[in-house]
C-alpha cells in the first residue's frame, strides 16, 4: 500500500475532506468545518494536508497561524482526523510531523490546540509521542457538544502547546522519547487524586505530594454511549482534579500508555 501525505488546496480535495471529517465525527447533516471555509484557509496560505493510502484520503489536518508577531506567532492546529483503523499505522504520528516540518520552514516554531483529557490515548500522544506540554485546564470552551462522538458532553480541553524545535520535540520526532513508568511512578512518594475505581467509577483523594497521578478511563467515548450519567461524573470529577492540582502551582509533566496523568509541584 503506497501513503502519501501533501498539502491541499483544490476544491475537490477540500470537498473530500470536509466529508471524511463529518464521516469520522457524525456529523452528516453539518461538517465539523466545511468545504467553503477549508479554501478560504487555503487562500490565505494556510496549512491544510491530506494522508492518502493507494490514492484514498483517509486522514486530513487543517491549522492557521494565530497571535500576534513576531513573538506570539504560532500555529493553531484545528482538528486532526484519521479514518478507524488507521491510527494504528501512526499516521497522526506523521501527520503532525508533516505539519512541524512546515511550520519550521517558515519559522513558525510554537503550534496550540487543545484536547479532550478525558481521552487517554490523546493524552499520551500529545504529551508523549509529540512531546508536547499542556499547561491550561480550558472548562466547557466550547459550549456543548454537538457532533455524534460527543453529543451533550461539555467541552473541557487541555490547552497543548509544542515547542517545534525543542529537545523534547527532537527527540519526539525521532521516537527517541522516553515514556513514564506511573506503576514505578507510584511506588514512589507520589498521590493519587484521581483513579478508576472497580466499576468504574472515579475515585478522587486529597494529596499533598510532590508527584500527582491522575487516572482517566481506559474509553470514555464507549462510557459516553453506555452510561452517560458515570461520563458526566467523569467530567466533573477529572475538572477538579486537574483545577484544583493547578491551582496549588502543580504542572503537567506526561502521560502514560495506561491512562495515567503525571503533575509536579512547582
Amino acid at each position: 500500500m503506497s501513503m502519501e501525505i501533501r498539502e491541499l488546496h483544490d476544491i475537490e480535495d477540500l470537498e473530500v475532506l470536509a466529508k471524511l471529517f463529518s464521516s469520522i465525527w457524525g456529523r452528516t447533516g453539518e461538517p465539523p468545518i466545511n468545504s467553503d471555509i477549508l479554501k478560504a484557509l487555503a487562500l490565505s496560505g494556510n496549512y491544510l494536508s491530506g494522508a492518502f493510502a493507494d490514492g484514498r484520503l483517509i486522514g486530513g489536518l487543517v491549522g492557521w497561524l494565530g497571535g500576534a508577531p513576531p513573538h506570539d506567532l504560532h500555529m493553531h492546529s484545528h482538528i486532526l482526523g484519521v479514518l478507524p483503523g488507521s491510527e494504528r499505522h501512526g499516521l497522526g504520528f506523521e501527520l503532525k510531523q508533516h505539519q512541524r516540518s512546515w511550520c519550521l520552514a517558515r519559522g513558525v516554531k510554537v503550534m496550540e490546540w487543545t484536547t479532550d483529557p478525558l481521552v487517554r490515548r490523546n493524552a499520551y500522544f500529545n504529551l508523549t509521542k509529540l512531546g508536547a506540554e499542556a499547561p491550561e485546564y480550558l472548562v466547557n470552551v466550547y459550549g456543548q457538544m454537538r457532533d455524534g462522538i460527543n453529543a451533550g458532553e461539555e467541552s473541557d480541553r487541555l490547552l497543548i502547546r509544542w515547542h517545534l524545535d525543542s529537545e523534547r520535540a527532537e527527540a519526539a520526532a525521532a521516537g527517541e522519547l522516553g515514556e513514564l513508568d506511573a506503576e514505578r511512578l507510584r511506588s514512589w512518594s507520589s498521590g493519587t487524586i484521581l483513579a478508576v475505581g472497580s466499576s468504574g467509577e472515579p475515585v478522587t483523594r486529597d494529596s499533598s505530594a510532590r508527584v500527582l497521578l491522575c487516572q482517566v478511563p481506559d474509553d470514555i467515548v464507549e462510557v459516553r454511549r453506555s452510561d452517560p450519567a458515570l461520563a458526566r461524573s467523569w467530567r466533573i470529577a477529572l475538572r477538579q482534579a486537574m483545577t484544583e492540582a493547578m491551582a496549588a502551582r502543580y504542572v503537567i509533566t506526561g502521560a502514560t500508555r495506561a491512562g495515567w496523568y503525571v503533575l509536579e509541584s512547582t
